[in-house]
């Protein structure tokens, strides 16, 4: 820099923090740098009915990640995915997919290209006890495995096969 700009620049130097604040104070906000250390968890209520009690009718238990998987039909017919005390690495683009467990072994840390699966939406959090409603088609003998996996950059999170309870 020249000695020039160096004396302009300390001239005016409440003028240019009174204009930086405002601009940097949105720019945290829609970005919210913390985020990338803070872990939220989530332990959503399971969706049951009062009539009776869901019955579980799958499980499973996540690889080396620690945490549960259960699938659960309430009396109406509907099932839902139950996330039990989940610990994966937090990622924005992380999510939840029903797939078949044969290709969930050939495409651990791969691409995702190879897998066959059912989307049921972005992971919630990282730690804690999330929901997932299933889609009323879904075939839980053929699509077997619980995936979660970075959309960004397609490596697979963790996996559970699932089980008849």
């Amino acid at each position: 820099m020249t000695s020039n700009a160096i004396t302009w620049i300390s001239r005016h130097k409440l003028v240019l923090i009174a204009v930086s604040i405002p601009v940097l104070v949105p720019l945290w906000w829609a970005f919210r740098p913390e985020k990338l250390w803070i872990n939220q968890t989530v332990n959503e209520a399971a969706p049951f009915d009062t009539s009776s009690d869901p019955d579980p009718i799958f499980t499973g238990q996540f690889d080396g990640k620690g945490g549960r998987v259960t699938v659960f039909k309430k009396p109406n017919g509907q099932e839902y995915l139950r996330l039990k005390d989940l610990a994966i690495p937090g990622d924005a683009d992380a999510h939840v997919e029903l797939a078949k467990s044969g290709d969930v072994s050939r495409a651990q840390g791969a691409v995702k290209a190879g897998l066959d699966s059912i989307g049921l939406g972005p992971l919630n959090t990282d730690q804690g006890d999330p929901n997932y409603e299933l889609p009323t088609s879904v075939d839980l003998t053929k699509y077997d495995a619980v995936v979660i996996y970075n959309m960004r950059t397609s490596a697979i999170l963790g996996s559970a096969k699932l089980e008849a309870f």
